[in-house]
Formats: structure tokens, sequence, C-alpha cells
């Protein structure tokens, strides 16, 4: 059943980004965009390591210190491990919107983890697919169950 515009009725699938709704049928350059998505996170992690490294110079060439320089190096390893989780958890389970703006520092801080999480979920699916694909299925389970005991138009009862 679709309304005039030719959309299928019940709940719709949720696009995601570089991806749209193709990740529903695997159509419409699904496997390139995964292809493209992947070398590109990879990419600008390693763009982003030579964006540290150069940082990393900086700091050697002002002579701050090998303790200052130690913070820092361990600084952006323990950042970036973290967001490597958090953004994994993320593909897996909806974040709460109050965690991810206390941890959005630490994101900026480790975006390279973020990046490497973001490179590594795609050479398995699209980033996110299977927790909108759980959504979109339980949806579409629950307008079947709910259009199934309507049946009948509600203002025409029987009376008597």
């Amino acid at each position: 059943m679709s309304d005039e515009t030719g959309t299928p009725a019940g709940p719709q699938p949720e696009p995601i980004r570089f991806f749209g709704t193709t990740w529903v049928e695997h159509d419409g350059g699904y496997a390139a965009r995964r292809a493209g998505v992947a070398a590109g996170s990879l990419a600008a992690a390693v763009a982003a390591c030579f964006v540290l490294r150069f940082a990393y110079q900086g700091l050697a060439i002002a002579d701050v210190g090998r303790l200052v320089t130690l913070l820092l190096v361990v600084m952006f390893a323990v950042c970036s491990a973290l967001a490597f989780r958090h953004t994994l958890e993320t593909f897996s389970k909806r974040p709460d919107p109050d965690r991810q703006a206390s941890l959005r520092g630490l994101l900026a801080i480790g975006f390279i983890g973020s990046l490497l999480a973001y490179f590594l979920r795609s050479l398995i699916e699209a980033p996110g697919e299977r927790l909108h694909r759980e959504e979109f299925e339980a949806a579409r389970t629950q307008y079947e169950r709910r259009s199934k005991r309507r049946t009948r138009n509600p203002s025409k009862k029987r009376t008597g």
C-alpha cells in the first residue's frame, strides 16, 4: 500500500550519512560508497597524524621540555583511545545526548580514534547500519501488527 506520491505506507528508513537509504537494500552504489568512506576516513586519519607530527616537531623546536611533550603525547593517545571506543559504541546503540555533550571536547582531541573507528566499521558495514536496521525492522513489525488489527472502519461499528 502506498500514498499518492508512491511512498509506501508505514515507517520509513532513516538515512545514514554518506549512504542515504541505500543501506536498506544495499543498492545505489552501496559497495562503492562503503569503499569510499573507508578510504576517506583512513586518508583523513593519516593526514591528521601528519598534522600531529608537525605539532610535536613544533614543541621540540620550542624546547618546552620532556614533561610537556610527554603529557601532550599521552593526552592524544588516551583521548584517541576513548574516542575510538565511544565511536564504536555509537554504531550499536543511540548515545545519550547529555553524555555526548560532556564528551565533545574529548572527542575533538581524540578525533584520530573516531576516524579509525569509522574506517574499521565501514569495512564491515555502513557505520550505524546495524542499529538503523534493528530500529527499522522493529518499527515495521510493530506497524504490521497494528495494521492487521484494524481491518474494518471503526466509524461503521455495528450497534445492537
